[in-house]
């Protein structure tokens, strides 16, 4: 990210320079600077310290025109994600673009997946009308267990 910088205009601030604008590095061609993956999911063993599993979130920019003909795995992407986990699955969304000033244009996507905890493997999948931008919550009425996410 690139953040500009400007000196505060409100007298009484005891704060000399302030964030005038922000956004990201562009990269050649429009893709990404930087190699990826650019969002992933990673399961940890926290006794052992071990990565047991990972994954990438999202297609990332696999489908930009510089590189669609390579037919690249998922490549990740950035967005503002938050997993729910349950006792068995993680519940994640792509995240959106929207709502911070950190978050590259094209970041975030549809897509809204439960994982299996132990493999890593999705059980399920739905594209929703927007990306998803808060943590997925979970309730349950009358023995049925509900999930929910703000898009």
């Amino acid at each position: 990210m690139v953040v500009g910088l400007a000196r505060s205009k409100h007298a009484r601030s005891g704060v000399d320079w302030v964030m005038k604008g922000a956004g990201p590095v562009p990269g050649p061609q429009g893709l990404p600077l930087f190699k990826p993956p650019y969002g992933q999911l990673v399961a940890t063993d926290l006794n052992e310290g071990e990565i047991l599993w990972r994954l990438a979130n999202g297609d990332g920019p696999r489908n930009h025109p510089a590189i669609a003909h390579l037919n690249l795995p998922r490549l990740g992407q950035g967005g503002r994600v938050s997993p729910l986990i349950t006792k068995t699955l993680v519940f994640l969304g792509e995240g959106a673009n929207v709502g911070a000033a950190a978050i590259p244009l094209g970041s975030g996507g549809k897509a809204f997946r439960a994982y299996d905890k132990e493999t890593g493997a999705a059980v399920w999948e739905i594209d929703l009308p927007g990306g998803t931008t808060a943590a997925p919550i979970s309730y349950m009425v009358d023995g049925k267990q509900y999930i929910v996410v703000a898009v």
